[in-house]
């Protein structure tokens, strides 16, 4: 059975891996852009992180997992300098310079 329509679930880490990668990326000047680079990066970080799963009502703020953000905070940015070297090392496209 599937859940109410007015709930959501939801994985925190995959948030705060999204709001945090332009941070990130953003002190790599030599790391590719493209979406395809950046994608693979937040699937990587997602990997190296547990999941962290909470239910809120549809559209609610999420003022209670605020406490959660600092928590994770130092997590999510070593998952994603680790997840940074290994798609700057690797990519899965042609590198155009």
């Amino acid at each position: 059975m599937r859940g109410r329509n007015d709930l959501e679930l939801k994985n925190y880490m995959e948030t705060l891996v999204w709001q945090y990668l332009d941070e990130v990326v953003g002190s790599h000047k030599e790391l590719c852009q493209c979406d395809r680079c950046r994608y693979d990066i937040v699937a990587l970080a997602l990997n190296f992180l547990p999941p962290r799963y909470i239910v809120t009502d549809k559209g609610e703020t999420w003022a209670k997992v605020k406490v959660l953000e600092q928590q994770f905070y130092v997590d999510v940015l070593t998952a994603l300098s680790h997840a940074i070297t290994i798609v700057k090392s690797r990519p899965h496209h042609s590198r155009v310079d």
